[in-house]
């Protein structure tokens, strides 16, 4: 997959973020194979890998959620800090139900307006008893810590950059960060 070229109406950050988790699970995946570690099995593992790719998944949510572009930056902020504290690795059995549910807490978090669990059990592919479970030890690993500064924010967007192989000289282009919705006027 090429990130510096944009897939019909995904946003390019959205794009990025698929390209890095993608990246990052292949890489995963290599080095439990090669070294024969077993990973820290959580809630989120599935039986088998599902049959859509990251990119598909992330753009299944991006089209039935309708949530902002920055809720898949902060997922993608929440998803590391739960891997960090929970020493479980992405991979192929984890990463969608990883990705749905940063999402869903991301777009709580952010959004005015968003959907519950049981549309977004729906969206990912899951029972809603289950979405419920995933929400409860995503929040709890996290220390219902979800705030991100605009300093991590734009790390982290500069970061998917650079990861996306676009800017080499670690430039970041302000205009592809994802774009705040303008406030409702009241």
């Amino acid at each position: 997959m090429n990130p510096a070229k944009e897939f019909l109406g995904t946003p390019r950050v959205l794009v990025l973020v698929a390209y890095v988790l993608e990246k990052s699970l292949q890489k995963n995946e290599k080095l439990l194979e090669k070294t024969r570690r077993e990973d820290a099995i959580t809630i989120f593992h599935g039986w088998r890998p599902p049959g859509l790719s990251i990119r598909q998944y992330i753009e299944r949510i991006f089209k039935y959620a309708r949530c902002s572009n920055s809720c898949f930056v902060v997922a993608y902020i929440y998803i590391n800090k739960f891997l960090q504290r929970t020493d479980a690795c992405l991979s192929s059995l984890n990463a969608h139900r990883l990705l749905i549910t940063g999402v869903m807490v991301a777009a709580k978090f952010l959004d005015d307006e968003c959907y519950d669990n049981a549309y977004y059990a729906r969206i990912g592919g899951v029972s809603t008893a289950e979405m419920n479970r995933m929400e409860m030890k995503f929040l709890f690993s996290l220390d219902f810590s979800l705030y991100v500064t605009t300093e991590v924010f734009m790390n982290c967007c500069l970061k998917l950059e650079n990861e996306g192989g676009k800017y080499q000289n670690g430039d970041a282009d302000p205009r592809l960060w994802p774009r705040r919705r303008p406030a409702r006027q009241r």
